[in-house]
């Protein structure tokens, strides 16, 4: 199964690291969907705005609530997150080829069945490539939900990159080539 996650270490570090790689792979001519984490920081404001972009360019939206400065719980817009992942099944409809499935985080929602769970399924269903963030909080749900069978990668743009050049941009290269 070429199925493969990022242990988050620091806020917006996986973040950072999966939209890089995501634009790299994009330029080399890979045909991605999913979405990538975008924090944007907010002037006076002690937490950012957690944006998510469809990929390969597609609608942001903005997944975080507004609770205030003092708010310490979790802040997810649940419908907001919903909506994108809409967008993204959507997307697939008109891209039935793609070559890597990039998904920012199995977070809270995906571990409690929800969110992008059912599209990394198929995806995986499919023989698509799937990369994620998991934090240490869904850690266990997504050793289960992955049945073990999902490999770690050092949080390292270049790790990360190679890993995706060998299970999705072989398939690139075989198809521009006619073979």
């Amino acid at each position: 199964m070429k199925f493969a996650f990022i242990a988050v270490q620091e806020r917006g570090q996986v973040d950072r690291l999966l939209e890089n790689v995501a634009r790299r792979l994009i330029r080399e001519g890979a045909n991605l969907a999913g979405v990538v984490q975008i924090n944007a920081e907010r002037e006076g404001a002690r937490h950012c705005d957690m944006l998510v972009q469809v990929l390969p360019a597609g609608a942001q939206f903005d997944i975080s609530q507004k609770l205030g400065n003092e708010f310490r719980g979790c802040r997810l817009d649940v419908a907001a997150l919903e909506e994108a992942v809409a967008a993204v099944e959507a997307s697939l409809e008109s891209r039935p080829d793609i070559d890597l499935l990039v998904i920012n985080k199995f977070g809270k929602h995906e571990a409690q069945g929800r969110g992008f769970r059912d599209l990394i399924a198929q995806m995986l269903m499919r023989d698509v490539p799937v990369l994620l963030g998991v934090n240490a909080l869904n850690r266990e749900a997504f050793e289960v939900f992955s049945g073990g069978a999902a490999i770690e990668l050092s949080a390292d743009e270049d790790s990360v990159y190679r890993w995706c050049r060998e299970h999705c941009l072989q398939k690139v290269q075989t198809s521009k080539s006619g073979n």
